[in-house]
C-alpha cells in the first residue's frame, strides 16, 4: 500500500527524532485499504517511487543535518499532532523530485465564509491531485465484535471512524470539485483536480480480549493495545519484559527510540501512575527494550485510559 516496501526497517537506523517522524509519515501504511474514495500515497507518482534509495539517502542527509526541516517546522505552530503530520508531508513534497506542489490548506470561501479547506494541491506526471491527509489513533471496543466502523473510537471519546470516513467523503473530498472552488483552482490556473486521501495511523485492540479490525482495515496497519487503568496491575504482570514509559502527544508518530538517559527507571512510572488523575486523558505508552546500538527502541505501543473511558460517545452520523 505504499511505494517504498524495501525502506520499512529505514527508521530504526534514524536518530533525530523529528527526522523519524517524517520517515514514518512517508513509509508508514494506511489505516485502511477499501474505502469509498480513492486513496493515493502522495508520492506515488514521483522519481522517489521508482528509485527509493534517493529518498533513503535524502532521509539520512537530514539525519546527519536536520536544519532545514527544524526551520521549516518552526515557521508555524505544530502542536497538534495533525498540523505536525500535514506539515511533514508539505516538507517532503517541496523536496521531492517529479512533484509539484500548487498549495497546501488552500481555503475554499463564498461571500466572504469560509467553507474549507484543500489539504493539498500537487501536480505529477499523473496529472494534478487534491489530496486529503489524515492522522488517525483510534481504540477498538470491549463489549462490541469491532466489525463495525462505529465501534472505532478516538482515544478523546471525541471523534469516531464512521463519522471520519463519512467527513471526508461528504464534504471534504468533494470540495474541489464544487462551483465554489473554482475561483480558487483558477488563481492557480487549474480547471480541476483528482481527488484522493491519504488516512495513515495505528488502531489499538483492547486487552485481554482483543476484537477484530474494522471493515476494510490494511492487513499491514500499525496496531497496539488499550486497557482501563484498573487492569495495569494485571497487564503488567502478564507483560513484565522491557520497561515502560509514557510519551508526550508530540512523540506519537514513529516508534520511540529513547537514550538511556531518557529512560524512566520502574520507580519514576510507578510514581507518575500515582499522580496520574483519575479523570486524566488517554495516556499512550511504549514497551522499550535495550538495541544493540545502546539506545531503548520500542517494541509495542499501548493507550491508558481511564476507569470510565469513553466518557462521551460521539452522536451517531447522519445518513
Amino acid at each position: 500500500m505504499t511505494p517504498f516496501p524495501a525502506l520499512t526497517d529505514l527508521q530504526q537506523q534514524l536518530r533525530q527524532p523529528m527526522v523519524r517522524d517524517l520517515a514514518w509519515v512517508l513509509l508508514s501504511p494506511p489505516l485502511l485499504s477499501s474505502l469509498p474514495w480513492p486513496q493515493r500515497h502522495p508520492l506515488s507518482a514521483s522519481q522517489w517511487s521508482r528509485t527509493p534509495g534517493v529518498l533513503a539517502d535524502w532521509l539520512r542527509r537530514l539525519d546527519s543535518d536536520p536544519g532545514s526541516l527544524s526551520n521549516w517546522l518552526a515557521q508555524r505552530s505544530v502542536r497538534r499532532l495533525g498540523l505536525y503530520y500535514e506539515r511533514l508531508w508539505q516538507f517532503a513534497l517541496h523536496a521531492a523530485p517529479g512533484i509539484e506542489l500548487l498549495a497546501a490548506n488552500l481555503p475554499i470561501r463564498q461571500n466572504g465564509q469560509t467553507l474549507g479547506e484543500l489539504d493539498l494541491l500537487l501536480r505529477d506526471e499523473e496529472g494534478v491531485h487534491h489530496l486529503e491527509l489524515a492522522i488517525k489513533l483510534y481504540l477498538g471496543p470491549q463489549q462490541q465484535s469491532g466489525a463495525e466502523l462505529a465501534h472505532w473510537i478516538g482515544p478523546g471519546s471525541h471523534d469516531r471512524l464512521d463519522i471520519k470516513l463519512d467527513h471526508l467523503s461528504q464534504h471534504q473530498l468533494p470540495m474541489s470539485a464544487r462551483g465554489e472552488a473554482r475561483p480558487a483552482l483558477a488563481e492557480l490556473d487549474l480547471g480541476n483536480a483528482q481527488a484522493a486521501l491519504w488516512l495513515g495511523g495505528y488502531l489499538f485492540y483492547p486487552w485481554p480480549k482483543p476484537c477484530v479490525p474494522p471493515p476494510g482495515a490494511n492487513p499491514q496497519h500499525l496496531r497496539g493495545r488499550w486497557l482501563h487503568r484498573r487492569d495495569w496491575p494485571g497487564f503488567v504482570a502478564q507483560n513484565s519484559e522491557g520497561c515502560w514509559q509514557p510519551l508526550p502527544r508530540t512523540a506519537w508518530l514513529a516508534p520511540a527510540r529513547i537514550g538511556h538517559a531518557e529512560r524512566w527507571s520502574a520507580e519514576t512510572l510507578q510514581e507518575w501512575l500515582r499522580t496520574l488523575q483519575p479523570q486524566a486523558k488517554a495516556q499512550l505508552l511504549v514497551r522499550l527494550q535495550h538495541s544493540p546500538q545502546g539506545d531503548w527502541q520500542e517494541v509495542e505501543r499501548l493507550f491508558l485510559v481511564s476507569d470510565d473511558w469513553p466518557t462521551a460517545m460521539p452522536a451517531p452520523a447522519e445518513k
